[in-house]
């Protein structure tokens, strides 16, 4: 089979197991009063969303794992599935997972409730995380350090490589999770950043790494039959801040980090409109840019429909990400 067509092959199979158990996941949920806490400077509109049960990146991250690791040990007709080079990003995913879970366990029933860890306390952690990840990719995995776009041969950066990739690893992590906040929002914008990125590793003839992509598509494709509006359920910390790191070591893994930017134009804006909001406030003693921040709050505010901004972000989503892909293969 070619690896294209196996690539989608597991995609539906993790979109399936991902509808699967997404009923019995939200009774769970349900029963055991995990929901969401809606912030007090939020749009009042969202207050409806209060309890709605959370932690739902649990939903993503079971099918990946369990597709992954089954078809890691398990030879198919011959033909070995994937390979040790989709166990870094699984870890990873993991890893961040457990951070992102801890988070809103906080934030729900916690000490903390309604705020989940201290801010400083989780971007240390994140920060840890990523550095460890950097030294593994440049020195065990010997991940191609950077492409240019219209330059064939892989670009060495050094030992500048990991302040460089723990910086890409611990932005990704955010922006995706600044993304998250709408429903349906940041499931549909990552699907098509891991859908970019698993063509792009396709196309490098990374196929364990194009197929571990597309499998994370399809989980996050079922994660969405529940996400669309109106949400039955979110996927919290648990699920951004684990899309979002590993958004950033498969970036990292291609060596095609450099189009990020594009590819994840809206979770990066998302990002950078809250780093401008914070910083112009302070700077001008309580005055704004934005209405509100992060950005989708900012275009709410101005009377779209919740509906009208997932729908532009990810038109525009995916516009940018096709441009990414052009320049990969230029």
């Amino acid at each position: 089979m070619s690896d294209t067509p196996l690539a989608l092959a597991l995609s539906g199979l993790s979109f399936m197991l991902a509808v699967i158990w997404g009923g019995p996941l939200i009774r769970l949920l349900r029963h055991l009063k995990i929901g969401k806490i809606i912030r007090v400077e939020e749009p009042g509109v969202n207050l409806v969303k209060m309890g709605t049960p959370t932690m739902g990146g649990v939903m993503v991250l079971v099918p990946v794992l369990l597709l992954t690791v089954l078809l890691n040990i398990v030879t198919i007709v011959g033909q070995q599935i994937t390979g040790r080079s989709v166990l870094l990003p699984m870890a990873v995913m993991l890893a961040y997972a457990i951070l992102g879970a801890t988070d809103d366990w906080e934030g729900i029933r916690g000490p903390r409730r309604g705020l989940g860890m201290a801010v400083r306390t989780k971007f240390i952690f994140q920060i840890i995380l990523a550095l460890i990840i950097a030294i593994v990719l440049k020195y065990f995995l010997k991940a191609p350090e950077m492409y240019w776009p219209g330059i064939d041969q892989v670009i060495d950066l050094g030992i500048w490589y990991i302040p460089v990739a723990t910086f890409i690893i611990v932005g990704a992590t955010n922006a995706v999770n600044f993304t998250d906040g709408m429903d349906g929002l940041a499931g549909l914008i990552s699907a098509t950043a891991f859908a970019a990125y698993g063509g792009i590793a396709l196309m490098q003839h990374q196929v364990f790494l194009g197929r571990f992509c597309f499998t994370l598509v399809g989980a996050l494709f079922g994660f969405l039959w529940f996400n669309v509006h109106p949400a039955e359920l979110f996927m919290g910390d648990t699920g951004s801040l684990a899309l979002g790191s590993t958004l950033g070591v498969v970036a990292l893994m291609t060596g095609q980090w450099i189009l990020l930017p594009l590819i994840a134009v809206i979770p990066v804006s998302e990002a950078l409109s809250d780093v401008i909001q914070i910083s112009y406030f302070k700077i001008t003693h309580g005055k704004r840019i934005f209405k509100m921040a992060p950005l989708h709050y900012h275009f709410e505010l101005l009377g779209w429909s919740e509906t009208q901004v997932v729908q532009r972000f990810w038109l525009i989503s995916l516009l940018f990400a096709m441009f990414g892909v052009a320049l990969a293969v230029i």
